[in-house]
């Protein structure tokens, strides 16, 4: 993906930042992960660029809202897991969640180029 972005960047005039770049591969891997995880897998994956950033759908079988848990357990443990969520939440500028006629939702994330 990081090529693919780079290579629409340059082909629209876009400029696109190495640090940007990555915090859309994270986004897009954290949104991949989850709807593997907790979606029934993905149904649509996509990705463009423009501006003010990189846009990153990703659609899967679940109708379940993604939810943000308390970073340790009731004993004071650091929980496994449960990071992504917070993690699109902050490096994107604009999240959208659409739920999809035929079941399922789409998760839209805009990470900003710098």
């Amino acid at each position: 993906m990081e090529r693919a972005v780079a290579d629409r960047c340059r082909a629209t005039g876009t400029t696109c930042d190495r640090d940007s770049v990555a915090d859309a591969l994270l986004v897009a891997s954290e949104l991949t992960t989850n709807a593997i995880l907790h979606g029934g897998g993905v149904t649509d994956f996509r990705v463009d660029v423009e501006e003010p950033g990189v846009r990153v759908s990703v659609c899967d079988r679940s109708d379940a809202l993604p939810v943000t848990e308390e970073p340790v357990d009731p004993h004071g443990r650091w929980r496994v897991g449960g990071h992504g969520w917070p993690i699109v939440c902050r490096l994107a500028r604009d999240v959208r969640i659409t739920g999809l006629a035929s079941g399922g939702k789409c998760i839209t994330a805009v990470v900003p180029l710098s």
